[in-house]
């Protein structure tokens, strides 16, 4: 794992303070958890570039097939550290922007699934990193908002994955007004799969995770960069396009002996093949 001082590498019962981001790997679990909350979990440079190495890291281990991605305190993630983004130029804009860019794309394309577990508020860029996970499960107290047209910088980038994950006209009341969502209106409109109660949601999260992971590797892996190809082309591209992976798919021995198990009524043995 990245030599970053903000990234520790450690299995759950060890715990590290005055870190940024906590990395936990429970095979077929890997657990990621924003750790600095006493900055409401603001995603600084050097927290965006130790989460990036820590999902491109968990990406190329075999022992993973689920990520949840979560966070200490009240705020999932208040967005952006502000303290980075006065008095700057338009290169070290760019940089910022540059990188949280970066980090959003590692999540969706490494082989995993992400899952955001959510207790607590997610706001801007915050907001972003949980329209950016493939899945995201909130608490019933969680609340999500992009309120950066109330301090003069519109919330542009978490527009991207915003209106890819609720719709245009959603999305533009979130970013024109500012004003929270709640939870279960997060659910209602996409942003999350769905609202639990506070006492389950780690349970929850977990047991989605569990699932997945208890699919074949392969199989998980080719879905999930087909979806994300598919998603804006047209629909006769989308089809041409998947009934290839689909073929190419079917090929695989996880296909094979997915198949014949289901046929012979057992529990297959997959081999990420």
């Amino acid at each position: 794992m990245s030599s970053d001082k903000h990234i520790t590498n450690c299995y759950p019962e060890l715990v590290v303070e005055n870190s940024a981001l906590n990395v936990g790997i429970e095979p077929p679990l890997a657990i990621l958890t924003l750790t600095n909350s006493q900055r409401r979990n603001a995603l600084s440079m050097e927290t965006m570039q130790a989460l990036t190495a820590a999902v491109q890291e968990i990406g190329s281990n075999d022992e993973v097939g689920a990520v949840i991605l979560k966070a200490e305190g009240p705020v999932f993630s208040a967005g952006h550290d502000l303290r980075e983004m006065t008095g700057g130029d338009l290169k070290g804009y760019r940089r910022i922007f540059d990188q949280c860019t970066h980090m959003m794309t590692a999540i969706q394309s490494i082989p995993q699934p992400v899952i955001a577990q959510v207790d607590g508020i997610a706001t801007a860029a915050g907001c972003q990193l949980v329209a950016t996970c493939d899945l995201a499960l909130a608490s019933e107290r969680s609340r999500f908002a992009t309120p950066g047209v109330k301090i003069g910088l519109f919330c542009s980038t978490p527009m991207v994955a915003l209106t890819r994950s609720i719709g245009r006209k959603r999305a533009l009341e979130m970013l024109l007004t500012g004003k929270m969502i709640d939870a279960e209106r997060a659910a209602e409109w996409g942003l999350v799969n769905r609202a639990v109660p506070s006492d389950r949601l780690d349970e929850e999260t977990r047991s989605l995770a569990l699932e997945i992971a208890s699919a074949s590797s392969l199989t998980i892996s080719l879905g999930k960069q087909a979806f994300y190809s598919q998603i804006d082309l047209d629909q006769p591209k989308a089809y041409d396009y998947a009934k290839e992976v689909m073929s190419m798919n079917a090929l695989a021995a996880d296909a094979q002996e997915g198949m014949c198990a289901f046929l012979e009524k057992r529990e297959p043995v997959w081999s990420g093949n």
